[in-house]
């Protein structure tokens, strides 16, 4: 199967493109939760005939785009001549701020081709960078409009990795996902003398979700009853990564000596009062994502609240040598598009 039209302009099999979004994704997804309050990104660069020349992701504020490493990785082994087609996740920004735009750096290499996963969401800039390449004379193509089995998954998903990141550019606002772990009788507290109860599947994805969060978000209850240090343990954590810690506590309820040893362990902490004044401040403080794990009443509060975004459920079977059953849902109007 030819994997490239005959021309040497003309545009890559659908097959090939699926891949290279895919493989994309996949890089783009190991750096969520490092990137803030930029979006995590990744890039693919092929030639010609659809093979891969670099592949790059975005790995923190005031580093490289992607596509800016991607194209610098062709220019270091001497393939930039080669580049025929830009595979992104996310549209290419057109603006300079504490890195030079990526629009820029596209059109100095030889690319025909910019297939993009999906447009910014930043109502100030939506459309901007891909229009700004096709008035270059590029042809820009959306995921949505790939002519293959894997685009509608593929398009999802790469919804779903800016979706953080879209709610913090349209609303200021962070997105916020309530974790939250049920025994087989439908409780949320341990046994006495445990923390937990969970399988440990469950707690590897309960360190995951720790990872990509940049605040976590509980409540003085959960501080007296368990002391939780909430640090990334089951999985390496993002080097030099400080979160935010933000315990609701109306009645001045927490110790300080919990205070100084959070803070000793990297945490930025702040008790509040309000729930969406806590909201508001981590996202002027550039927090793309809030991972809440709390007891049951501020769980319960925040789930009947306009607040969350993504529950997280977990589930003790029956069977206590059966993994938990996990579901995740979104609030309606925070499903990714």
């Amino acid at each position: 199967m030819d994997r490239a039209q005959s021309s040497p302009d003309g545009p890559l099999s659908s097959s090939v493109i699926a891949a290279a979004f895919g493989n994309a994704l996949d890089l783009a997804s190991q750096w969520r939760g490092s990137t803030a309050p930029n979006p995590p990104v990744g890039c693919v660069l092929l030639d010609a005939s659809g093979d891969i020349l670099a592949a790059a992701a975005h790995h923190r504020a005031g580093g490289p785009h992607a596509e800016a490493l991607a194209i610098s990785l062709c220019r270091a082994n001497g393939t930039l001549h080669r580049i025929h087609t830009v595979v992104v996740t996310l549209e290419p920004c057109n603006h300079a701020g504490r890195t030079p735009a990526c629009t820029g750096a596209i059109l100095e290499t030889p690319a025909r081709h910019v297939w993009i996963g999906t447009r910014d969401p930043n109502p100030l800039v939506v459309g901007g960078g891909g229009e700004h390449l096709a008035d270059a004379g590029l042809s820009v193509h959306a995921l949505v409009d790939l002519d293959d089995p894997a685009a509608p998954q593929l398009a999802e998903a790469a919804a779903r990795l800016i979706a953080p990141f879209a709610k913090h550019a349209v609303t200021g606002k962070p997105w916020v996902t309530v974790k939250q772990a049920l025994d087989r009788h439908g409780s949320m507290i341990p046994p006495a003398g445990q923390k937990t109860f969970t399988s440990g599947a469950s707690l590897d994805l309960a360190h995951q979700l720790r990872k990509r969060a940049d605040a976590v978000l509980t409540g003085s209850g959960t501080i007296l009853a368990d002391t939780p240090e909430f640090t990334v343990r089951r999985l390496p954590d993002f080097p030099g990564k400080r979160r935010h810690l933000v315990i609701l506590d109306r009645r001045g309820r927490v110790p300080a000596s919990y205070v100084e040893a959070a803070q000793a362990r990297g945490f930025l902490v702040s008790i509040e009062t309000d729930l969406a004044d806590a909201l508001t401040q981590l996202g002027r403080a550039g927090c793309l994502e809030v991972l809440v794990e709390a007891g049951v009443d501020l769980t319960q509060s925040i789930l009947i609240s306009p607040h969350w975004d993504e529950h997280v459920l977990i589930r003790q079977r029956p069977d206590p040598a059966a993994d938990d059953d996990i579901t995740v849902r979104y609030r309606a109007n925070s499903e990714p598009h």
